[in-house]
């Protein structure tokens, strides 16, 4: 409890204009937030903040997540840790690309000779780009990046978040970047990372693989087009497809293996129509005999049965769409054997959607379309931000183990799951569902420029062929490299390419595996020991939903590879941020909010008060009434403070023993139990329900206590003067404290009124020592007295009278009445009763009747 009587600095009239650049500027200078380094692990609170991504404006639903993150902060801090609070900045990938191509009117061209005095159009224009250099291209992300990261460190700032500005990173930084690549070495030298050349879910417009995680399923309007396999000596076998024109592709055809229809042509041929090509008719669990005809092609490759069928049944491949997204100009083997050039030829270099019409018009012309296309509506799967379905097709790959193919490390990361502690509890259950669906290992190489490259080189044979089994690997103490530059050791550049020479990996790895190691990125993890050794395992993991099958997962694999361990104990998920309709906000509907002008408009802590209001997992609308709920309780701090200082004067001081009444006791007494739920509800993740306690008491504190002592406490020929202005002092101390993980602008603010130093390097308040304060006060002294004021001042609102007018009479009745008895000459005071009459009774609750003075 702070004891210290200090000279007061009330303004005339306090204010939340420019209250944030103020203490802004005052939090920096003083180093308020910093992180101390020489405390054990014990004392340390450490944070794995989520690095959003810098690739635009930040929007109202990082706002709300990371005020979650900031309230814990300043809780702990408060609570005497040391807390490890960094910010960083994923700026590499996919998003940072098409930003920096549009932005500056270029698009990334290894093939073009890096120039140094490059300058971007001064008109650049999105639709017509200039192709640069690999190298010209990330030196301009580097650059934009750069000046996206001021502009959110300064919306940070303005929000208020108690971060560590020392230790921010960047997801693209040499630390980064050599965190990421030491993490792979490591997993490929353990057999957890492998190249493997197989179907690969591809996105034709970014050119570029995509892993599982970052899928989703949009409908879809297509048709079913019923078509002829041919059999000797029998009828045709039809079969029902969405992608005629991948019957170029088709290696066999399937049935359920307990089909009475399919089970003479089970080991048998078929003949595909147009083309000709003899396929197998097998049988396997996962064909739906109650869908279409019950038998399907397998194609190589249609979608991710294909690759199942394929896999299981050791087909052949025919692949036929490009990286592109168009059809091969080579028919496969198969085709051209059969005699299916000449048609093929009319589907080559065609579009997906082209080639599908040009096929539905062969099968019409050979026959083979058995009835008119039925159209239908489907799930397709989509890269998150690709706008053309994905096709799948064969490529060269890393991956790293994640239980998608290996039932042990499955069990392993289950295990991890339920290790760990979540908050809140029921989001468990979507890590678990999503490690139990998965069905392939984390394909993390990505075909594209801004990145961190795979550390590996590959030697070249006389005819210059890369040998992808012997990989040439740099030495951690290289780290970090980038192959398309650095040379191998043993080798010059004047090798690069040439047979006999070697070639760099031209791959990048996708921004999830560097991402997943956020925790020993911001922590140091071998490139300071010493800190690692202070913040790992994290404390805290702060994230939306929407990434659990994500960063979470990856890095809980990442961590548990390398370090046998969980990388955090605890994981706090946020819920959806609504728009007024109730709906999801997202970049792609349109309707995302940014933070800026609601942050100008009703000021920061009221942007932190809306925020807070949403629970951890509990989906929130964007909504201007809470804001300007926050901004009123934040003015009514200010005031109130200003008011609770006035009236106990100057010469007090918060001296528990000065606190003599029992009205003075109870309401300590009160604000001991806010204390002790406060403090539980934070300790239990729920940030919510503390800024709720709180405020109650606040209102209340303000409305019937204030009211209640006000005239005891300026009377100061009163003996019991002395106890009213400490409570107020005491009051008011634990009030600013409670507030302060909230609406930490107006709680520093008032505390700089009475005190020196920052509020945020107070002690968080302890219940025990209001308690101390109150000697066994009684919390219903104060609810009584205030439940009869309410009454008095509700009496006179009825009839029209003013809050000051002289009452003659106040009749108390009930099992309460002693209480109230005790608050009764601050209760006269309040309610201007000339007198105050108290009935005890067993049989009633408190009864409370007003006589009015008689109409003059």
């Amino acid at each position: 409890m702070t004891n210290r009587s200090r000279s007061f600095r009330v303004p005339d009239k306090p204010s939340l204009d420019g209250i944030e650049a103020k203490w802004v500027d005052v939090w920096d200078e003083s180093g308020v937030y910093h992180f101390d380094r020489t405390k054990s692990r014990s004392e340390i609170y450490s944070i794995d903040t989520p690095p959003p991504t810098v690739s635009g404006s930040l929007h109202i639903g990082h706002v709300f997540s990371y005020t979650h993150t900031d309230t814990v902060a300043r809780f702990q801090r408060m609570r005497g840790k040391s807390v490890f609070y960094p910010m960083g900045w994923d700026d590499n990938g996919l998003p940072t690309e098409r930003r920096v191509q549009n932005y500056y009117g270029v698009r990334c061209d290894p093939g073009v000779a890096y120039d140094p005095a490059f300058t971007p159009p001064a008109k650049p224009d999105p639709k017509r780009q200039v192709p640069v250099s690999r190298r010209n291209f990330i030196e301009l992300c580097d650059r934009l990046t750069a000046e996206d990261e001021k502009v959110f460190e300064g919306i940070w700032r303005r929000l208020g978040l108690s971060v560590d500005w020392r230790y921010s990173y960047a997801t693209i930084d040499a630390g980064a970047r050599a965190t990421s690549q030491r993490a792979f070495l490591r997993n490929l030298a353990r057999g957890e990372a492998y190249m493997a050349e197989a179907p690969t879910l591809w996105d034709v417009t970014f050119r570029t693989a995509v892993a599982q995680a970052e899928l989703e399923d949009r409908e879809r309007t297509g048709a079913f087009h019923k078509i002829a396999f041919h059999r000797d000596g029998g009828e045709p076998v039809a079969i029902e497809t969405t992608r005629p024109e991948l019957v170029p592709a088709c290696v066999a055809l399937v049935a359920h293996p307990d089909d009475a229809r399919y089970q003479d042509l089970f080991g048998g041929t078929v003949r595909t129509p147009v083309f000709g090509v003899e396929v197998p008719v097998m049988a396997h669990r996962l064909a739906e005999p109650d869908k279409g005809s019950g038998i399907a092609m397998i194609c190589t490759f249609g979608d991710l049965t294909d690759v199942t069928w394929w896999r299981e049944l050791q087909l052949p491949t025919r692949p036929v769409v490009g990286w592109d997204g168009r059809i091969v100009s080579e028919p496969p083997e198969a085709v051209a054997a059969a005699g299916g050039g000449e048609a093929y030829a009319r589907l080559a270099g065609a579009t997906v959607h082209t080639a599908r019409e040009r096929m539905v018009e062969l099968l019409g012309e050979s026959g083979d379309l058995l009835a008119d296309p039925a159209p239908t509506t489907r799930p397709v799967k989509f890269y998150e931000k690709g706008d053309k379905p994905l096709e799948i097709v064969t490529t060269r790959q890393w991956y790293i183990r994640n239980g998608g193919r290996d039932t042990s490390v499955r069990e392993e990361l289950l295990a991890r799951g339920r290790e760990l502690n979540w908050y809140p509890d029921h989001m468990r259950s979507r890590y678990e569902h999503w490690v139990e669906g998965l069905n392939g290992d984390w394909l993390i190489s990505r075909q594209r420029f801004f990145g961190v490259p795979f550390p590996v080189w590959y030697p070249l044979d006389a005819e210059g062929n890369p040998d992808y089994d012997s990989p040439l690997l740099p030495d951690e103490s290289q780290l970090p490299v980038d192959p398309s530059s650095d040379v191998p050791a043993g080798y010059a550049e004047d090798q690069r390419g040439a047979p006999g020479g070697f070639t760099g990996d031209p791959d990048i790895m996708d921004t999830w595996a560097t991402s997943s190691l956020t925790p020993q990125v911001a922590g140091g993890w071998e490139r300071d020991p010493d800190l690692f050794e202070r913040v790992f395992p994290m404390d805290l993991r702060p994230q939306g939903q929407d990434i659990i099958r994500t960063w979470l997962f990856a890095t809980v694999v990442r961590s548990h590879f390398e370090h046998g361990s969980l990388p955090w104990r605890g994981a706090a998920v946020s819920g959806w941020i609504l728009d007024p309709d109730r709906k999801k906000m997202s970049k792609s509907k349109g309707n995302v909010v940014t933070p800026i002008d609601l942050l100008e408009k009703y000021s920061s802590d009221a942007i932190r008060y809306w925020a807070a209001s949403g629970r951890l997992g509990a989906d929130t609308a964007l909504d201007e009434g809470q804001m300007k709920v926050g901004r009123r309780l934040g003015i009514k701090i200010l005031n109130a403070s200003k008011f609770a200082l006035s009236v106990a004067g100057e010469d007090t001081a918060a001296e528990p023993s000065a606190v003599t009444e029992p009205l003075d006791r109870s309401m300590l007494a009160t604000l001991a139990d806010v204390v002790e739920d406060a403090t539980a509800a934070f300790q239990a993740y729920d940030h919510t329900r503390a800024l709720e306690r709180v405020e109650r008491f606040f209102w209340e504190f303000c409305d019937d206590y204030l009211e209640l002592v006000k005239a005891r406490a300026y009377d100061t020929a009163s003996p019991a003067a002395a106890s009213a202005r400490a409570a107020l002092l005491i009051a008011l101390s634990a009030l600013q404290r409670l507030f302060a993980p909230f609406l930490p602008f107006v709680a520093d603010e008032v505390w700089s009124w009475w005190h020196e130093g920052s509020v945020h390097a107070e002690s968080w308040p302890e219940a025990e020592e209001f308690r101390a304060a109150a000697r066994e006060g009684d919390p219903a002294v104060l609810a009584a007295a205030s439940e009869v004021l309410r009454t008095v001042r509700k009496a006179k609102s009825e009839a029209k009278l003013s809050m000051r007018a002289e009452i003659e009479r106040v009749s108390v009745r009930g099992k309460n009445v002693n209480h109230v008895r005790l608050a009764g000459d601050d209760l006269a005071a309040a309610g201007r009763a000339a007198r105050l009459d108290f009935e005890a009774s067993d049989d009633t609750e408190l009864q409370v009747e007003v006589s009015l003075p008689a109409a003059g």
